[in-house]
């Protein structure tokens, strides 16, 4: 399935049990679509706690392209919620920078009229990055550090120090990628990401399991209603509202995160109170604020044989084999 994982259990207490296979504990991974919750998420949890941003901010406020009476009521809320009438990807190749890739979203028909279903969408995430860079006046990398700065010394980063990048798990570019036929080392896997410089709302992220640990410790403490010691945007009525089940029907996503399904890469015995995410490359993050633990999976699927559906049964047997620690 993979040559290598680390994991890392733990409660708002601290880690229970951190374990590497194949690979030294502080490898870092690239985490590809754990950076939809992990990044740009909190950073636009941080914008609506300091009123910067709204949910309820309509997308046509931020990108002069995204008009027509199909989209026009599209808010924040529905990028966050997968709910927008975005497709998962862009039809064609991906375009070579930000302008090219705004105009192909925005332009691009929906596939279905929003808040009538909900369709993973990478799209979507792609324009919550670019309009948080731009209401927040810098980059992604550069809030998300500021907003995590309190997790210094833990490997969680867009921009992978130069000496840590040999050391990242390595992964290979999927058939259709420019890069096909390449080994990506400290590299990340998503190709819109890397025409993006790395840094996209999607996908770009880099952490060790103790790095994604400390961040989902402080999530664990924020829903349990403890915020001593939190940063601003991890307050508990925050998470609370961003972890809260949408109303969409027929889907289980929250703001940003997933919440649980028996039927999910959850597994069968996490409460109803669960929440999470997985990413493409073979990472996963779920927390249970009813049973205070968090699990932390991070392989690189993407450099052995193994398929999404292969890696979904052992994410479910990997939480089910965990839920009495």
């Amino acid at each position: 399935m993979f040559p290598v994982a680390t994991v890392e259990i733990g409660s708002s207490a601290g880690s229970i049990w951190s374990e590497a296979f194949g690979t030294p504990l502080e490898t870092p991974f690239d985490l590809a679509s754990l950076t939809k919750v992990v990044a740009t998420t909190t950073i636009v949890m941080d914008m609506v706690r300091t009123g910067t941003l709204h949910l309820e901010d309509r997308v046509s406020e931020f990108f002069a392209e995204w008009r027509g009476a199909d989209r026009e009521t599209v808010t924040v809320r529905d990028l966050l919620e997968h709910a927008g009438g975005l497709s998962a990807r862009l039809l064609d190749a991906p375009p070579d920078g930000r302008r090219e890739f705004e105009h192909d979203i925005c332009a691009m028909p929906l596939e279905y009229a929003p808040r009538t279903g909900s369709v993973y969408s990478d799209l979507g995430f792609l324009l919550l990055g670019f309009l948080a860079a731009d209401r927040g006046g810098s980059s992604l990398s550069e809030q998300f550090q500021g907003i995590m700065a309190w997790l210094e010394p833990e490997v969680l980063t867009f921009d992978l120090p130069a000496e840590l990048r040999p050391l990242a798990a390595a992964t290979r570019p999927v058939a259709d990628d420019r890069r096909r036929g390449r080994v990506l080392i400290g590299e990340v896997h998503d190709e819109y990401a890397a025409l993006l410089g790395g840094v996209a709302g999607h996908a770009g992220l880099f952490g060790t399991a103790s790095g994604v640990g400390a961040f989902a410790r402080t999530v664990v403490r924020a829903a349990r209603g403890s915020e001593r010691g939190l940063p601003h945007p991890l307050s508990t009525s925050l998470v609370q509202e961003f972890t809260t089940k949408t109303a969409v029907a027929g889907s289980s996503r929250a703001l940003g995160w997933d919440t649980m399904l028996p039927t999910s890469s959850c597994g069968t015995r996490m409460s109803s109170a669960a929440f999470g995410h997985v990413g493409y490359t073979g990472t996963s993050l779920w927390i249970d604020p009813a049973r205070d633990r968090y699990f932390v999976l991070l392989t690189n699927r993407v450099f052995g044989a193994g398929t999404l559906d292969q890696m979904r049964t052992v994410r479910r047997a990997f939480h089910d084999a965990l839920a009495d620690v």
